[in-house]
């Protein structure tokens, strides 16, 4: 064999164990996240946490309980809602295709419920729904589920008692496939759809409304939602879900996606369209994928003009401080009270009450523009995520005393 010859095939051996390995490493990165697939990263659900489980005899148990929980879905805006195991929207859920699956449940309402696991094929005393297939469960009462997951993708668990659901009571399922979606995703993102109606001077949620004043996305408020972050060049998933009364038309500034999933599980490819907005019906389920080509901060938000704002009424007497605006800051005319219609879109800024990593780099004043069903997909070069990264590892937990802020509006 000529030397030109064996110098080609040791290059390409070289090359291809180079690939191997690099492709090996990538799967071994994504290896073990909650016992998912190879290829399967896990999914990210901002300001919730996740739902811890313990292997007992091959089955993956799971504790929940429902329970009254108080939520800050901005800065001063606490709600006396219902939820699960100390959050609302409750811990989210993963698991396997194939994963059998045992939901210790505990009620600690003050009135019976139950618990439905929307979209999942179960045996019928398994589905959750009371008087049907099982009885309520009682206050202070418990109930096992127990079921082998068969399908995959985005799904949700909620009360099967319709005003329980208005109060909060739904958590994020996901089951992850045998089989890893091609192609993979390196972000993946949770995010769960609700609305409330919140009058003067009360805490607690009315349930019975048609018309909302507060939108939140996993329980919180724009601007205080937390970004979602992602280097440039990656590719992302976005699950949505809603459960409330309104159908959400999801909005993405500057990224064209496409739809790849629905509480049915996985979208064939040749059904796949372009889109950059997508309508989330109640009860529904939406995947989104995109590559994250362009950098930027990029909105996320129900497309619905009285979507985009807080604590939106109509009512006599003065405004609420959360709304209060000085008109002339952001450059009203001297003579605008003379103007029929005047006002009409509030402008309040609240960076530093909504200070954190996750925000850190945007620029002063962004705030302002971030109200109601809104958050942020923030495409960053890898040296500000790689910051950004840093400043998480000392940053205080949210509601406790930490460091001064920080300076956030370092250029990208």
């Amino acid at each position: 064999m000529s030397r030109n010859r064996r110098d080609f095939f040791a290059r390409a051996a070289s090359l291809g164990a180079g690939l191997f390995a690099g492709t090996k490493a990538r799967a071994d990165q994504h290896e073990g996240h909650a016992g998912q697939p190879a290829r399967t990263v896990p999914v990210e659900t901002p300001d919730l946490p996740k739902l811890p489980y313990k292997l007992v005899d091959g089955v993956k148990e799971f504790h929940l309980a429902a329970e009254v929980v108080r939520r800050e879905i901005v800065p001063g805006k606490v709600l006396d809602v219902w939820g699960y195991n100390g959050t609302m929207p409750g811990p989210t859920i993963e698991a396997n295709q194939g994963d059998r699956v045992r939901f210790v449940f505990e009620n600690r309402l003050p009135e019976r419920t139950s618990i439905h696991w929307h979209g999942l094929e179960v045996p019928m005393e398994m589905d959750g729904v009371p008087g049907l297939g099982m009885d309520p469960i009682p206050p202070a009462g418990k109930f096992t589920y127990e079921f082998t997951l068969t399908q995959h993708g985005t799904f949700f668990y909620h009360a099967h008692a319709p005003m329980q659901e208005m109060m909060g009571q739904i958590g994020l399922l996901v089951i992850y496939p045998k089989t890893p979606y091609h192609p993979a995703v390196d972000r993946d993102f949770g995010l769960i759809l609700q609305e409330w109606m919140v009058l003067p001077n009360n805490s607690v949620p009315n349930s019975m409304a048609m018309d909302y004043n507060w939108l939140t996305l996993n329980g919180k408020s724009g601007p205080a939602c937390t970004p979602m972050l992602v280097k440039q060049g990656e590719r992302v998933r976005i699950r949505m879900v809603n459960l409330g009364m309104d159908h959400h038309p999801m909005h993405l500034h500057g990224n064209t996606f496409y739809v790849t999933g629905t509480e049915g599980g996985r979208v064939p490819e040749a059904c796949w369209t372009p889109q950059n907005t997508v309508l989330v019906g109640v009860a529904q389920a939406r995947d989104v994928e995109f590559d994250a080509r362009y950098t930027g901060d990029w909105m996320l938000h129900c497309h619905l003009p009285h979507h985009m704002m807080n604590e939106m009424m109509s009512a006599a007497g003065p405004i609420s401080p959360l709304v209060a605006n000085d008109h002339h800051l952001h450059g009203s005319a001297p003579d605008a009270k003379q103007v029929p219609g005047f006002p009409q879109d509030m402008w309040m800024t609240m960076d530093e009450q909504v200070d954190k990593p996750e925000n850190h780099g945007l620029r002063p004043g962004w705030t302002g523009a971030m109200m109601g069903m809104m958050t942020l997909v923030r495409v960053l070069k890898p040296e500000m995520y790689d910051r950004i990264m840093e400043l998480k590892k000392t940053a205080p937990k949210e509601g406790s005393r930490g460091p001064a802020p920080m300076h956030k509006h370092d250029h990208k």
